[in-house]
Formats: C-alpha cells, structure tokens, sequence
C-alpha cells in the first residue's frame, strides 16, 4: 500500500511540474503589449507602431494626415 501511494505522489508531483513548465513557457510565446492610438481624421484605433505620427496626433494613413492638416489649415 505505501509503495501505490508513493507512486502516486511521484506521478502528481511531475503532472505539476509538467503544469507549471508549460504556463511558463506560454507566458515567453505571447506578443508584447503595444499602446493603441486613434486616427484623428477617421476614429480608427491601431497600434502606435503603424500609425503615422504629425503634430502630435495619430494618423492611420498618410491620405488621412493630409485631409486632416488640409482641414485645419482652411
């Protein structure tokens, strides 16, 4: 009997070890968080990164930041 709870034991301490190594790993997979901006001629949300930066505001096009500065500018 104390050898089928010792086995038992063993195998639930590697099924938790086993867990804990594949959440670890799934945390290194995921992408970094990136701030999301929105295009001030349209309302579009997109990640900083792709979107066009012009007097401090976002743009998700260039054709967008030109119709938005040819607005202001009238």
């Amino acid at each position: 009997m104390s050898r089928l709870l010792m086995l038992v034991a063993i195998a639930a301490l590697i099924y938790l070890l086993i867990k804990s190594w594949r959440k670890n790993v799934a945390r290194q997979d995921q992408a970094p968080v990136e701030d999301m901006v929105r295009c001030a001629q349209c309302g579009v949300h997109l990640p900083k990164g792709e979107s066009i930066q012009s007097q401090d505001k976002a743009f998700c096009s260039a054709r967008h930041r030109d119709a938005y500065l040819d607005n202001i500018h009238k």
